[in-house]
C-alpha cells in the first residue's frame, strides 16, 4: 500500500483545489500532494509535492496534520493508499498552474464536489470546519463509486 499526502492551503473561508492534468485522478478536481519517495517523511514529502505541483513554498512547520484517509479499490489493489492530510494556512509565493495541477480557490459553500472523488464530501467538509478525520473508503476497481466507507472525527 502506497503512502500519500493530501494538502489544502486555505486563506479565510476559502480553500485552494487543483485541477489534476494528467495521471491517477486526471480530470477531477482535489488537494495537492503524492505519493512519498523513499526515506522521506510524510510531512517532507507534502512540502516537496506542494512546490512541485503549485509552486507554493511551505515550512514545515506550518504544515498541519488534519486526518488519514485509508483508500482501498475492489480487483485493483496498486491504487490502495493511506494518506495523510494537511491544512496549510501559511506559505511564500502564489500558487501557478504546473504541468500536472492547475491551481483555483474556491469559497468553503461553493466546492465542487461533483468534479471530485466520490469520498471528499464525507470528510472534506469537516476538515475545512476545523476537525480532524480518520476514514476509510472502499471503492469499486475504477473508482467511479463507493462500495463502502467510514468516517470519524478523531482528536
Amino acid at each position: 500500500m502506497k503512502i500519500t499526502t493530501l494538502c489544502f492551503l486555505i486563506k479565510g473561508d476559502q480553500v485552494l483545489l487543483a485541477m489534476k492534468k494528467r495521471g491517477f485522478g486526471a480530470g477531477k478536481w482535489n488537494g495537492v500532494g503524492g505519493k512519498l519517495k523513499e526515506g522521506e517523511t510524510v510531512e517532507g514529502a507534502a512540502q516537496r509535492e506542494i512546490q512541485e505541483e503549485i509552486g507554493v513554498e511551505v515550512e514545515l512547520q506550518d504544515i498541519k496534520a488534519v486526518g488519514t484517509l485509508r483508500f482501498d479499490f475492489v480487483d485493483n489493489p496498486g491504487w490502495a493508499n493511506f494518506c495523510h492530510v494537511f491544512t496549510i494556512a501559511h506559505w511564500r509565493d502564489e500558487p501557478t498552474e504546473s504541468e500536472e495541477m492547475r491551481p483555483q480557490w474556491y469559497a468553503f459553500d461553493k466546492i465542487p464536489f461533483g468534479e471530485m472523488w466520490v469520498d471528499d464530501p464525507h470528510w472534506l467538509p469537516l476538515v475545512l470546519a476545523g476537525k480532524k478525520v480518520k476514514g476509510e473508503f472502499l471503492f469499486d476497481k475504477t473508482g467511479g463509486s463507493m462500495m463502502d466507507f467510514s468516517v470519524v472525527e478523531i482528536e
